[in-house]
Parts: structure tokens; C-alpha cells; sequence
């Protein structure tokens, strides 16, 4: 029913091709319904026709009536809406700003009366406006104070979440303005702060984002992103493999939404990207069912990786990362970033990461091939002077801790090794295989098959047989 009126609504705003500001002024009770049509009014605009700098000012001051109406109430409104109407109004806002930014940044094309409207509504879209919203509304609900509880198995009281909490739309509109500020901080550059947005989150299957299925990849997405550029490649790798196997498991749900499945499927191609880098920087055992869709993504890529080929880092980083952002956006065609903008700032980071882990592949593979080794031997190997071994293995230790990331636990590479005096010693700590995971695989390929065979067999006319068969 909600599908069919949002449908419905989107059909009228395209037959208003004047603008909205022809529908009569409703009642004072049918704001809330006046924003809401508005919000999918200038959804579909963005989605299926280039907007106008007046649709974006327009938009902005829309949100800002639907946020105020909601933050602004001396008590809870009395409106409830789905978690996926919430989830879209959220998404599309920073959605929206990211555009916004992105037109401002291509200075040099636009015109003088552009450019004299921006700088007469100076006020709309700034970065801090959208993060001071997004904040509003987490601390509308208490929602970290709710998380923290729901952690602790302690149940969801008045004096937790507050008079607001206690409504599900303050509480959910809360917890996907997280996910928001996680996704904004990461398209700033922000990393750390991003996290910090989600540390109360517990990226489990029945937790609030699992509730609207595009929250969910999307957090684990951009959270997969923030570990992977502070070098926390262990989290990267555990986040993004639970998600595009809940992806791989549930791709025939998106595939029967078309305005869903092409997001999915670039979010899906993004992540493989991420964790081809990640698996060769911090080498974990993957999932049978991940590895077979890198092999089918990226297998030219991993062959030219595992070659030494420094090219191939960029391909990838730029498949797998998303559209930065610059915090400030200047009238001039010049950036403060350069030529190549926010998105070869970062390109830049992360090379200086790829150049420090450049000889530790070599290193590993000589390392796996002695219990101790002396440290003058292996610079003979290496063609290195002993003092750049020792800066060599000490790197190696130092990148090993830090790909362990949260998860202390974990085994981050295939050997362990000390130096004694002018000794190496090494020992192997091979990872065990995981049988299951080849089973689990043969299983999913079985059901296919037999989905596949049932289906045939029901599209088989019944009379095909000759009378008198057996």
C-alpha cells in the first residue's frame, strides 16, 4: 500500500511540471503530508531529471521543515512511518549534499547567475548545517544511551532513551542518522571520526540496520572503508565478508527491485575491490564464497598483484572508494586539493601506505622458507645493506599489529618470527583449513540446481506423456 502511494505521489510530481508551488496551501494538519510529498517530489528530480540550483535550494529548505518539525515539538509528533520511508528520507539527505557539493566544485562550469545565487543563499547545504542535523537528531532519541543498554542486555526505559526515545520514529530516524554521519565523515576524509559515530553499533543480523537491508550494507560499507584506510585491514575483512555473503544469500530479493539492485550490485563490486587490496596487506583466510567472487571480479587484478605490479593499487582504490568530498569549495576553478580534487588526496595516502608495504610480500616469501635465517644472509637475498633488514622486519612486525585492528585474536599473517641478536627465528603458524566453507558452497550450488529442475518440470505440460506409458 505505502509502495503504491509513493508510486502514485511520484506520478503527480512529474505532472507538476510547474513545480509544487501550484498545489494549493493544505491545512494546518496536512503539513507533515505537504513535506513528505514535497521530499519525494524532489527525490524523483534527482533520481530522473537534472535539477535546477533552484530545486536544490528548494530541496534543502524542505528538509529543514521536516528536521525542525521533528526536533522542534515540545513533544514526540504523533505521525509513525515505515523504517524504509526513514531510512530513504536519511540517505537521500546526505545524498543530496554530496551532490550539491559535487556541482560546486566544477566552478568552471558554472555561469555568473549561478554563481550569484550561490552566494546569495550562502546558508544552504553547508557542511556544518547537515552534520549539526544529523546530531540533533541522534541525541533527540539518546540513541548511543539505547545502544549501550540493548549491549549490556538491560531493557529500554523512559529514563534511557527519554520521552522521545521511547517513539520509533525519533529512534530509528537516530540510529540511521548515525549510519549517515558515518557515511558523511568518510566522504570528508574523516575516519576516525566516522567510527567514532558507529562504536556503540554491533554489526550483527538482528540489529536495528537489519531491519531496512540498504542501511546495512551501506554501513558496513563505508565502516569496511574508515578500518581499511587507518590500516585496520583485519576489521575491513571481517565486515566486509559477513555482508556480501548476506548479499550473495539474498541477491534475489534486491534483483526484484530494479531502483535497489543497481546500487547493491556497485556497493557488492566496491567491497571486492577493498578486499583484494585487504587480503594481500593482511592475509586471512576468506570465505570459499568470497574468494570465488574475486576470482570473478578481479582476477587479472590479484594475478598482477601477487606480481608486484604498483599500477594495480590504483585501479583498484579507485573501483572501491567512494566520491569524496571537500570541506571547503571555493568559487575558483583552482582547488585547495590540486587537479586531481579530494579523491587523488587520498589516492595519495594510500599510496604512501602501498610503498611501505612494498618489500613485505618478499620478505614473507623468504622468511616461510627457514626456521632462523641470519639477518646477513637475507640482505644477501634481498640485495639490502643489514641496517635496511632490520628497518624491513621491524616494519613487518609494526604493520602485523596494526592489521589486527580490534580483534587482538587473530592470526594477520601466515608466520611469526623474532630477531635475536643478529639471528631470525622464525616459526610457522599455519592457518587451518576450513572444510565447511567448501560444503556450505556445494550446498547453495545444490539448491540452485534443484530450484532450476522444479521449476522446469512445473513448466512441462502434464499431457506430453503417450497414453499407455509407464
Amino acid at each position: 500500500f505505502l509502495q503504491n502511494i509513493r508510486v502514485l505521489l511520484q506520478g503527480q510530481a512529474v505532472a507538476c511540471s510547474g513545480g509544487v508551488q501550484e498545489i494549493t496551501e493544505e491545512k494546518d494538519e496536512q503539513c507533515i503530508f505537504m513535506i513528505l510529498y514535497r521530499e519525494l517530489y524532489y527525490r524523483h528530480i534527482y533520481a530522473r531529471l537534472k535539477p535546477t540550483l533552484e530545486h536544490r535550494f528548494d530541496s534543502y529548505s524542505n528538509y529543514c521543515e521536516l528536521f525542525a518539525y521533528l526536533l522542534a515539538s515540545d513533544e514526540p509528533v504523533k505521525i509513525e512511518l515505515p523504517n524504509k520511508w526513514l531510512w530513504d528520507i536519511i540517505d537521500e539527505f546526505v545524498y543530496q549534499f554530496q551532490n550539491f557539493q559535487q556541482f560546486k566544485s566544477k566552478a568552471g562550469k558554472i555561469n555568473e547567475e549561478e554563481k550569484n545565487m550561490l552566494r546569495d543563499e550562502d546558508d544552504a547545504w553547508k557542511v556544518t548545517a547537515v552534520l549539526n542535523i544529523l546530531l540533533q537528531m541522534t541525541e533527540k532519541c539518546n540513541i548511543n544511551a539505547q545502544l549501550l543498554a540493548i549491549e549490556a542486555g538491560e531493557p529500554i526505559t523512559e529514563e534511557i532513551a527519554g520521552e522521545f526515545g521511547m517513539k520509533p520514529i525519533y529512534t530509528m530516524t537516530g540510529f540511521f542518522s548515525l549510519v549517515g554521519l558515518l557515511r558523511l565523515y568518510c566522504l570528508l576524509g574523516d575516519y576516525h571520526m566516522a567510527l567514532s559515530c558507529i562504536e556503540h553499533v554491533a554489526f550483527k543480523d538482528k540489529d536495528m540496520m537489519s531491519l531496512v537491508p540498504a542501511c546495512q550494507i551501506t554501513a558496513n560499507y563505508y565502516a569496511g572503508f574508515a578500518y581499511f584506510m587507518i590500516r585496520k585491514y583485519a576489521n575491513t575483512i571481517q565486515l566486509y565478508q559477513n555482508i556480501l555473503g548476506y548479499v550473495q544469500r539474498t541477491k534475489q530479493f534486491f534483483q526484484n527491485r530494479s531502483f535497489q539492485a543497481e546500487d547493491i550490485n556497485k556497493k557488492n563490486d566496491q567491497m571486492l575491490a577493498l578486499l583484494a587490496i585487504s587480503s594481500y596487506f593482511c592475509p586471512l583466510r576468506l570465505d570459499e564464497s568470497v574468494n570465488i567472487q574475486i576470482k570473478e571480479k578481479h582476477s587479472e587484478k590479484v594475478t598482477r598483484l601477487q606480481h608486484g605490479d604498483m599500477t594495480v593499487y590504483d585501479e583498484l582504490f579507485f573501483i572501491g572508494c567512494p566520491k569524496f568530498l571537500s570541506p571547503v569549495v571555493s568559487e575558483n576553478s583552482s582547488s585547495p586539493f590540486g587537479s586531481s580534487g579530494p579523491r587523488g588526496l587520498q589516492l595519495q595516502v594510500f599510496k604512501t601506505e602501498v610503498e611501505q608495504q612494498r618489500l613485505i610480500p618478499t620478505l614473507r616469501s623468504f622468511l616461510k622458507l627457514y626456521t632462523s635465517i641470519p639477518i646477513s644472509k637475507l640482505a644477501k637475498f634481498l640485495d639490502m645493506h643489514e641496517n635496511e633488514v632490520r628497518c624491513c622486519l621491524m616494519a613487518f612486525k609494526h604493520k602485523k599489529e596494526i592489521a589486527k585492528g580490534d580483534g587482538g585474536d587473530q592470526t594477520t599473517m601466515d608466520i611469526d618470527f623474532y630477531v635475536d641478536k643478529d639471528m631470525i627465528h622464525i616459526s610457522d603458524t599455519k592457518i587451518a583449513r576450513h572444510y565447511g566453507d567448501y560444503y556450505v558452497q556445494q550446498i547453495l550450488k545444490l539448491k540452485e540446481s534443484n530450484k532450476m529442475i522444479i521449476a522446469a518440470a512445473l513448466t512441462t505440460p502434464a499431457a506430453s506423456a503417450t497414453p499407455g506409458a509407464i
